[in-house]
């Protein structure tokens, strides 16, 4: 499988000293987004209270190739620590969009939290997205499974 190749556009608005998406690791499989405020908000950030949501910006827009999706996921250490996720997790930004990539962060803790300029905010996972060709038929294969769902298979 070919390496894909992600094209970045910064935002004119964007700070353009921010660092582009990158692998905190050799092994990590997501490379991190960060927050990336127009300037009036860089200073003071965007305190999510408990329960609330926002759209935070990151000052890029992606090129991504055709047969490829882009997953945005939640940081664990944010969740763990401050309760900050993503309520469309995991997000996916289709091949074909060229708007401003934007993570919509919901505070699930029990605090504010400040998400700071700057600050890594997400995950983005580059994947294949082949898409599939649907065909109705009269009847489907049987499987040792069968129609058992949502917990049939047991616990543990």
């Amino acid at each position: 499988m070919q390496t894909p190749r992600i094209r970045i556009m910064r935002l004119p608005d964007a700070d353009q000293a921010m660092e582009l998406p990158s692998y905190a690791t050799a092994g990590a499989a997501g490379a991190d987004l960060r927050a990336n405020f127009p300037t009036a908000l860089r200073d003071a950030g965007i305190e999510l209270a408990p329960g609330q949501r926002s759209l935070i910006p990151t000052g890029l827009v992606l090129e991504i190739p055709e047969g490829w999706e882009v997953q945005i996921r939640p940081r664990s250490g944010l969740a763990l620590k401050h309760g900050i996720s993503l309520p469309n997790s995991p997000g996916t930004i289709d091949c074909d969009y060229r708007g401003p990539l934007g993570v919509i962060l919901i505070n699930l803790g029990d605090q504010p939290h400040r998400i700071a300029h700057g600050e890594r905010i997400a995950q983005m996972v580059v994947a294949p997205a082949p898409q599939a060709i649907f065909e109705e038929v009269a009847d489907v294969s049987e499987t040792g499974r069968g129609v058992g769902g949502f917990g049939s298979t047991g616990r543990g």
